[in-house]
């Protein structure tokens, strides 16, 4: 019995044993193969796939980063909006101070006796020599219209050469188209003078009215029909000197031509010839 199972055990090993070698003697060794077309097209298949896929994921994820970086740019401008104003630096000196500007001369000087300029911040001081300045043209014309208009009275042409008297009496003496084409004329100049000098009035603030504008000179509206502006800045702060003490004279002339022809009630030119 033992020899008859020992037997029994040896023909079913070789029973497993026969279709291991079968395979294994039907089917040539991979490395001595050679590739068939069905294996081709499978592995461009395969890496066709494989490519696709890679493409799917490299689009899904540059679009995760473009949103990701919309999202950071949306925030960044939503934070921005809340961020205070970066302020801007000021200047601790004054482009237009008492220290610089036209009019001051040995030995005098600035002559403030009252501190006005000493105690104005440069928007000010801008005014207030535009202010100065337009006084003092506007005192020139008068002087130099006291003068002339009392040597041609009674022999000029205009209003029939019925305008007589002292110089103070004129303008009464005139019809009232006169009075309107003065008017039309001198709001014209003033008009033509505030659009060059002055900010527009919706974009001043409420505390600064009548702000200049920060490229304008006081007094400069560009009218030079004879070209007398220097383009030397030296030579040019010296015309503005010049200018400034004339028209300072010519206020304290007209004051004291108004005075004296209300004293008396003489002309000026009279007054000259007695």
């Amino acid at each position: 019995l033992t020899a008859l199972a020992a037997n029994h055990r040896h023909h079913v090993m070789l029973i497993q044993r026969i279709p291991t070698q079968i395979s294994h003697a039907n089917t040539p060794p991979l490395r001595h193969r050679r590739p068939t077309t069905a294996d081709r097209e499978n592995s461009i298949s395969v890496h066709n796939f494989d490519r696709h896929k890679n493409r799917n994921a490299n689009t899904r994820n540059t679009k995760s980063t473009m949103k990701f970086s919309a999202a950071l740019l949306a925030l960044a401008g939503s934070a921005s909006a809340f961020a205070p104003a970066p302020s801007a630096k000021k200047s601790t000196s004054l482009a237009f101070s008492v220290d610089t500007i036209p009019g001051a001369l040995a030995p005098v000087g600035l002559f403030d006796p009252l501190g006005f300029a000493e105690k104005a911040d440069e928007a000010t001081l801008k005014r207030y020599r535009e202010a100065e300045l337009t006084h003092g043209r506007v005192s020139m014309l008068a002087v130099l219209g006291f003068l002339v208009g009392e040597k041609v009275e009674g022999s000029s042409f205009l209003f029939d050469a019925q305008v007589s008297g002292p110089a103070i009496t004129h303008l009464s003496q005139v019809p009232p188209v006169f009075w309107a084409l003065l008017t039309i004329a001198i709001g014209a100049a003033e008009q033509k003078r505030a659009t060059i000098g002055w900010v527009e009035p919706e974009n001043v603030p409420v505390d600064k009215p009548g702000l200049l504008r920060d490229e304008y000179v006081p007094g400069d509206l560009g009218f030079d029909p004879l070209g007398l502006k220097p383009d030397d800045p030296e030579e040019f702060f010296t015309m503005q000197t010049k200018e400034l003490q004339n028209g300072r004279l010519a206020m304290l002339a007209a004051a004291g031509f108004l005075a004296q022809e209300l004293v008396d009630g003489k002309g000026i030119i009279e007054h000259l010839q007695a």
